[in-house]
């Protein structure tokens, strides 16, 4: 009976320690794990290059002279109304950037140069660092707003096109408030 008795204690020990084991390799491998909001982000040195600010800013600016519809503003406050999370704004701001880069900056490559020829690749190389980008939350703002946005750029026609590049200046600051954090180390980004 004492040898039963210890066989079943060695036993229900050799389970339990293996439970604790198993639990211990979950919760280091939770610890280890990326969140995915992490691929949310992008190195605050991508924004500290001043050639390619200046050069953003400059095809804004030369953009924005052609632009004739002063009433309507598409990266602004309204863009963010609902989105209160700032991984949530970087998300949205990814499809907001993968649409200006599809949509209206490649088809449209020709013109405002040399500006567009550098600022095109250096936007698309953002947008490649937020292709992990996902949220795990309801989007539901976030795709109305962005719908918003396609359609009142689809409904002003070549105007919204202009419109967009005019107001490439705004994106770049809007990625920068919104997809990078303080003190962030350039390995974030990787």
């Amino acid at each position: 009976m004492a040898a039963r008795q210890k066989s079943m204690s060695s036993s229900l020990m050799g389970t339990l320690a293996a439970s604790c084991l198993l639990v211990t390799a979950l919760w280091v491998q939770r610890e280890a794990a990326v969140p995915i909001v992490s691929h949310c982000s992008l190195d605050r040195a991508n924004f500290q290059q001043p050639y390619i600010t200046n050069r953003t800013f400059a095809l804004a600016q030369e953009a924005s002279l052609a632009d004739n519809n002063t009433d309507v503003r598409l990266i602004g406050t309204k863009l963010f109304r609902g989105v209160n999370q700032m991984t949530e704004r970087c998300y949205m701001l990814k499809q907001v950037l993968n649409f200006i880069l599809e949509e209206m900056l490649l088809p449209q490559s020709n013109r405002f140069k040399p500006y567009m020829q550098e600022v095109v690749p250096f936007l698309a190389r953002l947008n490649k660092k937020l292709g992990q980008c996902h949220i795990e939350c309801d989007n539901q703002n976030i795709q109305r707003n962005v719908q918003n946005l396609k359609d009142t750029v689809k409904k002003l026609g070549e105007s919204g096109e202009i419109k967009v590049i005019g107001e490439l200046n705004l994106l770049f600051m809007a990625l920068k408030n919104e997809c990078t954090r303080p003190g962030q180390s350039s390995e974030m980004d990787n």
